[in-house]
């Protein structure tokens, strides 16, 4: 569990809504089975890099990155963070990267792909912890830089 979050959560009285598996929750699929939901209401936290930017887009756990779009956006192509790269620009493990107490040099976007679910289900800093937050509850916490439509239909 990450500390770090879970006083943060604690903080706002959504410390319950944390969970944390035995198993990893570090992929879309693992962490739907392991609450019991469908894939696309996991939210999955996709990190790119644009030379010093660090951008985290946070979409539908069956969501991809439409290339096309993604470039219209940001005016750059699409580059993917390395493993290596995830921890030391966001402070958090692949499969644990959420949307919440990042450096502030990260520039969180929630894309169009999670605004049809009432409630989603986010990475908690580690590769088995998930919280469960409605969309306004994260976008409040998250404080995402905008909106966008990035991803494939």
């Amino acid at each position: 569990m990450n500390q770090k979050l879970v006083n943060f959560f604690q903080k706002v009285g959504l410390e319950s809504n944390i969970m944390e598996f035995e198993k990893p929750s570090a992929t879309s699929e693992q962490a739907a089975n392991e609450i019991g939901c469908t894939i696309e209401q996991i939210a999955k936290s996709i990190t790119f890099k644009i030379e010093e930017r660090t951008i985290l887009i946070v979409a539908a756990g069956n969501a991809k990155i439409d290339n096309p779009k993604y470039k219209e956006k940001f005016c750059k192509k699409a580059i993917m963070l390395s493993r290596e790269e995830v921890e030391e620009r966001t402070s958090y493990p692949v499969g644990g990267v959420c949307p919440f107490l990042l450096p502030t040099n990260v520039e969180v976007y929630f894309d169009q792909s999670i605004q049809n679910f009432e409630k989603m289900y986010f990475a908690c800093g580690t590769p088995n912890s998930i919280i469960g937050l409605t969309i306004e509850e994260a976008e409040k916490l998250a404080k995402p830089k905008e909106w966008i439509d990035v991803c494939k239909e």
